[in-house]
């Protein structure tokens, strides 16, 4: 399609509010604002890796102590549990007086 083609369309242009399709007694609106993104901000994802390797590096550092402490003390904890288990259904607390079976 030609430039000219859009020219010659009954298409509103960006500032003109169209009550209808084809009405031509519309007038321009005022206080109408159009933003758009500067060409060198729309790249939005132009560093992203390099980005998260940093930013997101410090940010899970942070919250390290926040995840490893819990997981190591509860994963302490079934080990020492199971462990204790596998003990008690064995022959030696059999023997030790340890089961009540």
């Amino acid at each position: 399609m030609r430039p000219t083609e859009i020219r010659r369309s009954e298409m509103p242009g960006p500032k003109v509010y169209n009550l209808w399709w084809g009405d031509k007694g519309v007038q321009k609106q005022r206080g109408i604002i159009q933003y758009s993104i500067s060409p060198w901000q729309q790249r939005a994802a132009h560093q992203l890796i390099r980005n998260y390797i940093f930013n997101g590096y410090r940010r899970l550092s942070s919250q390290l102590v926040y995840w490893v402490v819990p997981f190591a003390f509860g994963y302490s904890v079934y080990s020492w549990a199971k462990r204790y288990d596998t003990w008690q259904n064995s022959k030696a607390a059999h023997v030790a007086g340890h089961g009540a079976h």
